[in-house]
Parts: structure tokens; sequence; C-alpha cells
């Protein structure tokens, strides 16, 4: 396996933990209006977890670039 797939494969499931992290809009009360919809800024933990997903999000979809580009 090479190193581009490696990281494509970790970068990959990082991605999912971290979003899964994330606790914006959790449970079913909020897609049925439970949820008020005021605008917020993101402070701490869930910007630092925003900021994160970011990074993952472009070093995913720049390994799967790369790997179709030398594929």
């Amino acid at each position: 396996m090479s190193a581009l797939r490696i990281l494509q494969v970790l970068s990959a499931i990082l991605l999912i933990v971290v979003v899964l992290l994330q606790q914006r809009g959790t449970g079913l009360g909020s897609s049925f209006g439970g949820d008020s919809t005021s605008y917020r800024t993101i402070r701490g933990l869930e910007r630092t977890l925003a900021v994160i997903t970011a990074a993952l999000a472009v070093i995913f979809f720049g390994s799967a670039l790369a790997q179709i580009a030398l594929s």
C-alpha cells in the first residue's frame, strides 16, 4: 500500500470521527422545529473541531486528486 493511499484512509477515518464529535443539531428535535434558528458564533472546542474538519477535508480531497492523477 502506498503512502498516498494510507494518508487517504487515515484522513477519511479521522474526518468521520471529527464530524461525529460535533454536537451542532443533534437529536431529532432540531429537525422538527425544536431548535431555534438564531445566529450564534462557534467558540472553544466547536471552533477547533470545525478547523480540524476543514483541514482534514482538504487533506482527503487533495490525496484523492493526487491518487487520480497518479493512476
